[in-house]
């Protein structure tokens, strides 16, 4: 099984090809290529198009994205060329060639006002232009693909890994630079393991080709809920734990409005994964288990 992937560089690319199946043979992809990867830039959709012309692969895994929620209300326009440009290419030659396409999304294509989960069968609502973006992608991916059965997405929240860029990277380094933390604990969501998520994603890809039939949106994150200010929490206590730390910064609870961004974010965007979770026959992980399991991973030398 041949298995096109994007953003191979970022910290879910490389989880996907840490969990890598052994059965698949894998194309990985960056914007900038190198260390064995290609290089595709997903703000071309000509480029995107070409590769799966090329390389006709069973299934592109569509890991790569445009993810500065807050640097996106500036660049609209590469935004949604990544976000929404790219998984209309992949779309169109899939259309054309074959194969199928599992495109990542997020929690941000709603609005986060209802207070309560978010199903994989609700409309679209997002806040801004990243939310915009990722929702184009999956209107994409849906309108040319959906009625073959060909597309699937698979939206996650607040991605958090031992490698790369993530709030409990950030937070673990800002407890060990800072005497005292202002963090917003009026956002609720949950996050989202690599760890796990690259577990569901080859979990899907792998039903999928072994004919399980599966719904066209699924969510995945771990378990329970959480504010950002209890997961910054969490990371100083779990890395003092770990010896990570030798001491944490105290963190104090601050609104939304304490700490504005160029970005409106949803102040509520738990996901409904029940039906997925169900659908892929896979357990669910604490949130701050599988927080722990992040931070125990961080390479010594990254």
């Amino acid at each position: 099984m041949k298995v096109l992937l994007t953003g191979a560089a970022g910290q879910l690319g490389r989880a996907l090809i840490d969990k890598m199946p052994y059965e698949v043979e894998l194309l990985a992809t960056s914007r900038h290529g190198g260390d064995g990867l290609l290089a595709l830039d997903l703000a071309d959709a000509k480029a995107c198009r070409q590769v799966v012309d090329e390389h006709r692969p069973d299934w592109v895994l569509n890991a790569g994205a445009y993810t500065a929620v807050d640097k996106a209300e500036a660049e609209a326009d590469l935004a949604h060329a990544v976000n929404g440009g790219a998984p209309r290419a992949f779309a169109e030659a899939i259309q054309a060639q074959g194969g199928r396409i599992l495109q990542l999304s997020t929690d941000f294509v709603f609005s986060g006002q209802q207070g309560s989960p978010y199903r994989v069968d609700q409309d679209l609502d997002p806040l801004g232009v990243y939310g915009a973006s990722k929702a184009r992608g999956e209107k994409a991916v849906k309108e040319l693909l959906g009625a073959s059965g060909q597309g699937v997405v698979l939206r996650t929240s607040w991605v958090m890994g031992p490698v790369g860029k993530n709030f409990a990277l950030t937070m673990l380094r800002l407890h060990g630079e800072r005497e005292q933390l202002g963090v917003v604990a009026d956002q609720v969501g949950c996050p989202s393991s690599t760890l796990n998520l690259a577990t569901a994603c080859w979990t899907v890809i792998t039903n999928s080709s072994n004919g399980v039939e599966l719904p066209p949106v699924l969510h995945w994150c771990d378990g329970g809920a959480a504010s950002w200010y209890d997961v910054s929490v969490a990371v100083g206590e779990l890395a003092m734990d770990l010896g990570l730390l030798e001491r944490t910064a105290t963190v104090n609870p601050i609104s939304t409005a304490d700490y504005p961004t160029p970005a409106n974010r949803p102040v509520y965007s738990l996901l409904d994964c029940q039906a997925t979770r169900a659908a892929l026959k896979l357990e669910v992980q604490h949130w701050r288990a599988a927080l722990k399991d992040v931070l125990q991973a961080i390479p010594t030398n990254p």
